[in-house]
């Protein structure tokens, strides 16, 4: 019992340590799973999409599963930071895109905010999506890193998947436009508190140590102009994907009536 014990303890220090005893790997099995469980999760609220609007019981419960991952994912990972003596400043600010997009997803889902919803939709998404494609991520599976880092990213697209297919958001071009305005006016923000700090978030420095899609887009500070144009294409596409090709495609079965969910 008491070797039972030790084992355990010892799995749990190694879950929280701060120490990098086996390096993320992309495309690793763990990392594949990660990547089907989410995938599963956004095709299960698609499938079920209709049934749970029909009940306003499921929609709360399911809005509020969604912001206690959220708060959860982000309130750990500080208490992590701050119980491992790894919180610094100039690292740990939650000033990542990622980590701006999960704070506007749970106001988001607080307020149920139609412009914060175009935000989280297009730039939570398209930031969001490529972190869980290739993570600046340190740690493996097991590691709690690991975990509340898939975690934290898969919860800010399903939560704009929530709010599309759920509460029936529907943006239009100026959302576009809008979300561009509005991740530039934070990237200013942003730079500016960089510069304060000595940092690098939002990678608006440098581009960061492990591979990223920043890779292909040039050196500094050319790749932040390419950024710029990738966001406004990721936004288009996602726009055409979720929202001009279907409804395309239902006035097509319909005889050219648009199809309303």
């Amino acid at each position: 019992m008491s070797d039972s014990l030790a084992l355990s303890a010892l799995r749990l220090s190694s879950f929280f340590s701060s120490s990098v005893s086996s390096p993320f790997s992309v495309f690793s099995p763990a990392h594949l799973v990660s990547l089907g469980a989410f995938l599963l999760a956004a095709a299960l609220l698609l499938i079920f999409r209709r049934a749970i609007r029909a009940k306003p019981k499921r929609t709360l419960i399911l809005r509020l599963t969604l912001l206690a991952l959220l708060a959860a994912a982000e309130a750990s990972l500080h208490i992590w930071y701050i119980a491992r003596g790894v919180w610094n400043a100039r690292f740990t600010l939650p000033l990542e895109l990622c980590s701006l997009m999960l704070l506007a997803a749970i106001l988001m889902l607080l307020t149920r905010s139609r412009f914060l919803a175009g935000l989280v939709f297009f730039a939570g998404i398209g930031g969001a999506l490529q972190a869980l494609i290739t993570p600046n991520l340190a740690y493996a599976y097991p590691h709690f890193r690991f975990v509340q880092f898939f975690v934290a990213h898969a919860a800010i697209i399903l939560s704009a998947l929530y709010m599309v297919w759920i509460e029936r958001f529907r943006p239009t071009w100026h959302t576009i436009l809008s979300a561009m305005l509005s991740l530039n006016a934070l990237a200013l923000v942003v730079y500016l508190l960089d510069r304060l700090l000595d940092a690098n978030y939002m990678f608006l420095r440098g581009k960061p140590d492990t591979p990223s899609v920043l890779d292909m887009l040039g050196d500094y500070p050319l790749y932040i102009v390419a950024e710029e144009l990738l966001a406004l294409f990721t936004f288009t596409t996602l726009y055409i994907l979720f929202f001009l090709l279907p409804d395309a495609l239902g006035r097509g079965r319909s005889g050219g009536k648009s199809k309303t969910e």
